[in-house]
Parts: C-alpha cells; structure tokens; sequence
C-alpha cells in the first residue's frame, strides 16, 4: 500500500511567499511542512511514499535527495547532529509523479494510479500535519474492523470553516466512528448535513481510484476526489474517523500556519 501526496498546487493563499519556494517547503519549527507529512506516511506501515509534485517544485525533490557533500562539510565541522539530519531526509523512500495541469486534487490522485497497482491506497494532504503519526494506523483498525472498507478522517469544524472543506452525511455506529451516506465538497453553512469535514487523510479502496478515471469538473471546474469518494458510496460501504482537532494541524492559510508553528514550537520547547 502506498501513502501519496499531493503536492502540485500553486500555494496562491500564500503569495508573493510561494512565488519562487513551494509551499510544502515552508518552515513549520525545524522542517518543512511536506517533511512532516513523509514522515507520518512512512509512519503508517505503507510500503512507500509517492508525492505527485509540479516540474516546478524541484527544491521539494532536492530535499529529500541524499547531499554527502553536505554531510561530510557539516561533520567535518562537529555539527554531527545536523548531518545526521540531512543524511536522514536524504534516504527517506519517497518517489514522485508528476501532475502536468493543475486540474483538482482527484485529478493529482489519479495521476499516481500506476504506483498504487490497483491496492487501497493513502492519500495525504500537504496542508495537514499529524506530528504524533498515529492518525493513519487508527483509521487502518477501523477499515480492518469493517472489510477493508475506505475511511476518511473528519474533525467538527465550527459554522464558519464548514464551507472550506468537504462535509460529511450519516450515523455514528461507535464512539469516534461514522458511516458516511454522502459527501459535500465546500457546500454553504445551510446546506451542510453535518459539521463534520474531511481533514486531508484517506485510506481508499481500490475503486475510487477507478472511479477518477472517469471523474468530471465539479465544484470549481476541478476534478475532485470527494466526487469519487460520493460515487464509491453506490457501490461500497465508507467510514469516517472523527479526530480530535489537537491531533491534526491545519497549515492551509497563514493564519493557521501561523497557529500550528506556535502550537509545534511551544510544544517542542515546553
């Protein structure tokens, strides 16, 4: 099973920042923000990490590429902890495929079908940071208890987040876990059937990825992965792990980068 990450968009919120360095790259404490999110896929057990990245983004390859060079200057100079670092990045296994146009986030997961060779999948999202890694391996108990079934990650978002986000419908059937009857991607306040959204982790079965072969523009003239996802419910059952909001980090706007670094920071320094 492989952990992909979509990593091809334009960082737009986030310009002139993201004009010459990607987005993913941006510092959050000691690392950038697409380190976080390696990590917490190789965390979860798959068998690889696929990030599927723009031509442009070459500084995201060049960071997780070995540097020996780097390496032997930093402990030539007794600075062993940084080179241990930089060595450590540099031999991550992560691969990458490209996604040529920027055609929504269902487009950039199809664009890594043929790394996944028809097994479920993980996607996660760049935009979220899950620093404990235990995010994955709960939503992997709860598709073992029930099938393999595909489950999602949801988190109470209030009135005012609802319409950023892909929302969910159904019924609780245990404590922290649903069974999703549909999706809405980003619906207004009024036509919300929960407060629950998605917050950027999947665990997908095999068919949705069959389904984006065939997926249309929806909301925003892009191809969207909660369309599949809503699609994949005709045919298969779905679940969704409701997270509590302290387990997940949204760093999609500068404000809530902003949050995250101070949250992480004080964390790691308190």
């Amino acid at each position: 099973m492989k952990a992909l990450i979509p990593a091809a968009g334009l960082g737009t919120r986030f310009l002139p920042a993201t004009k010459a360095q990607p987005k993913e790259m941006l510092l959050v404490v000691d690392r950038p923000a697409i380190q976080y999110v390696v990590e917490e896929g190789l965390a979860s057990g798959a068998d690889g990490v696929v990030i599927i990245n723009s031509r442009e983004k070459r500084a995201i390859e060049e960071h997780f590429s070995p540097n020996p060079e780097l390496v032997a200057l930093l402990r030539e100079r007794g600075k062993d902890a940084y080179a241990d670092a930089v060595e450590a990045v540099g031999n991550y296994p992560v691969s990458y495929v490209y996604q040529e146009e920027a055609l929504g986030l269902g487009h950039a997961v199809r664009c890594a079908a043929e790394a996944c060779a028809g097994e479920p999948f993980y996607v996660l999202l760049g935009d979220v940071l899950v620093p404990d890694n235990k995010m994955l391996p709960a939503m992997k108990a709860v598709s073992d208890a029930h099938g393999g079934a595909s489950v999602i990650a949801v988190m109470p978002v209030p009135d005012d987040q609802v319409s950023r986000f892909g929302v969910i419908a159904g019924a609780a059937v245990a404590d922290d876990v649903w069974k999703v009857d549909s999706l809405v991607e980003k619906p207004a306040l009024e036509d919300a059937p929960s407060n629950l959204a998605v917050f950027g982790r999947y665990l997908l079965s095999p068919r949705v990825m069959e389904l984006l072969a065939d997926g249309k523009p929806g909301v925003g003239g892009e191809i969207q992965l909660t369309d599949a996802l809503d699609a994949v419910l005709a045919e298969e059952e779905m679940y969704a792990l409701v997270v509590d909001p302290a387990d997940g980090f949204d760093t999609g706007t500068v404000e809530s980068w902003l949050e995250t670094n101070n949250i992480l920071f004080q964390r790691k320094n308190g």
